[in-house]
């Protein structure tokens, strides 16, 4: 009892039947008790409950004792979680009380076993880094990097786990917290080491590289949705191993009553607090997954978004990482990238029509303009080879003149915008030719009246 538990006495009810008067929404408030249970102690793979039974002898009031169950598990118990041989060994002022119900040796030692697991920890983390230099440091192609944190947190959690069960063996205040902390540990590390080797052979299978993805060519379009699919799966997976694992150290610690019970006790009113401040989180999820499944946005897509030209790099739980066409990041929210409307240039079909508008006089003559680009169209190299996609068309006109509109076909949406400023600094040259060697072409306004 003092050794792996924490019994909060003031819990006990002072009362001979042991009713509990105080508690009126309790199951058993208001009737007689028979049997309490204090705690239990894992021994092994069981646990072994501490219980207290109300015993009526043969003359006199009942009383209350140790339930004959758990006195016959005391020498197992003993042998687990007793005296080490060290702690046997210290001298008898160490063996002392402290404060807060603990021993001086623990007071000393606690610390120290901290830093020797954190400096194990940063060893094997440096062994394991010897050879990776910073820009392999995060390489989803390497099995060492994958491994390299799983298997430091194995290691720390493992050397706790030994130096607290076989070298010292702390006191109940002590392992009420350490023991919930080390199945946090070692199925952290599980988890963490079945996502990381995932993503390993998932990067190998799939390529993710945004640039490559956003290619044109046969099979590019297969590939883009293969590695969207394969994207929302793998945090689909992390979801469901994030959920399991919860799961894990809930049952877990819930033997021990340090940390499950408490957990499942306040579950109703966590469960409010945690689903009100994760709730942007958790709509960011939902419209991550909701991207890939309506593939609206696909791994190496191009897109217009706000008026910036991007490529489509990586769609995470919470945010997509666009690449601007300059080779700046775009960070957007998933909430904000689903809610607003954007141009997909990739989707269905990469063949699409740019447009160049020019501002003419209404004396302009289009006809002359009209020649000088189809001229243009046919010198110019990558347009695709669709004469009926051309064209030439007034598409406007207001007190400052006419609009004109012209069509320049692009076969692939990643040259499209340069393709069309080409065309456009061409076209004006030719309108600026022609003005000069003819009528006016433009129309004759000051900048101010025209804006």
């Amino acid at each position: 009892m003092d050794r792996k538990i924490m019994i909060d006495w003031y819990d006990l009810r002072d009362r001979p039947d042991g009713v509990d008067a105080r508690t009126p929404d309790a199951p058993m408030a208001g009737e007689p008790r028979r049997s309490l249970l204090l705690w239990y102690v894992k021994l092994g793979d069981r646990p072994v409950p501490i219980r207290i039974n109300r015993v009526k002898p043969a003359t006199g009031d009942p009383v209350w004792l140790v339930s004959r169950q758990t006195v016959q598990a005391l020498p197992a118990l003993a042998e687990a979680f007793g005296p080490t041989e060290l702690e046997k060994a210290l001298p008898a002022p160490l063996r002392e009380r402290a404060f807060w119900g603990l021993r001086w040796w623990e007071v000393i030692a606690l610390p120290l076993v901290l830093t020797v697991t954190a400096i194990i920890g940063f060893l094997v983390n440096r062994l394991m880094s010897r050879g990776l230099n910073r820009t392999l440091r995060d390489a989803p192609y390497s099995t060492l990097v994958a491994l390299r944190g799983p298997t430091t947190l194995a290691v720390v959690t493992l050397t706790m786990s030994l130096l607290t069960r076989h070298v010292l063996v702390f006191s109940g205040r002590i392992d009420t917290i350490l023991s919930p902390l080390l199945i946090l540990g070692f199925v952290s590390t599980v988890l963490w080491l079945v996502i990381n080797v995932a993503d390993v052979i998932l990067n190998r299978l799939v390529k993710f590289d945004g640039d490559e993805l956003a290619e044109m060519g046969e099979g590019q379009e297969q590939r883009r949705n293969i590695a969207t699919r394969v994207s929302a799966a793998r945090r689909a997976v992390i979801v469901l191993v994030a959920l399991v694992g919860a799961g894990i150290v809930i049952s877990e610690a819930s033997v021990m009553r340090s940390l499950g019970i408490s957990l499942l006790a306040s579950a109703g009113t966590a469960t409010i607090i945690l689903a009100y401040a994760g709730r942007n989180v958790l709509t960011n999820i939902m419209a991550s997954m909701q991207i890939a499944l309506n593939q609206s946005a696909r791994i190496g897509d191009k897109v217009l978004f706000k008026g910036h030209l991007c490529s489509v790099e990586r769609i995470h739980f919470t945010y997509v990482q666009l690449r601007v066409w300059t080779g700046q990041r775009l960070v957007v929210p998933v909430v904000d990238f689903v809610a607003e409307p954007f141009e997909n240039w990739t989707m269905q079909e990469h063949f699409l029509i740019r447009e160049v508008v020019l501002r003419l006089s209404h004396a302009a003559n289009v006809d002359a303009l009209r020649k000088r680009y189809e001229e243009i169209l046919d010198n110019m190299e990558g347009l695709a080879d669709r004469p009926e996609s051309r064209g030439v068309y007034v598409s406007g006109h207001d007190v400052f003149g006419q609009e004109v509109l012209f069509l320049i076909p692009c076969p692939d949406p990643n040259i499209a915008w340069s393709l069309e400023c080409e065309a456009r600094e061409r076209l004006l040259a030719a309108a600026q030719e022609l003005d000069s060697s003819a009528e006016p072409i433009f129309p004759d306004a000051r900048p101010a009246e025209a804006a």
